[in-house]
């Protein structure tokens, strides 16, 4: 009996960790995408010569931007 509670108790602590360790890791993949793939890609579509496209995704990402630092402070 005490090693069925123990299973069972194992389980939903290491379920736990792992459902912990899963959204850092899309929280990770998410800031990773933002600082780094985001502005080589902008970059990517400036270079190749849709500037308008360029600056429009720029617009839109400094307008989510601003909205965020007032919303989180």
């Amino acid at each position: 009996m005490l090693t069925l509670i123990f299973v069972i108790l194992m389980f939903a602590v290491f379920g736990k960790i792992l459902h912990l360790a899963f959204k850092f890791a899309w929280g990770m993949t998410k800031i990773v995408f933002a600082l780094i793939f985001l502005p080589f890609i902008i970059i990517g579509i400036a270079i190749a010569g849709f500037m308008s496209v360029a600056i429009a995704i720029l617009v839109i990402a400094g307008f989510f931007a601003f909205i965020s630092s007032l919303v989180l402070g």
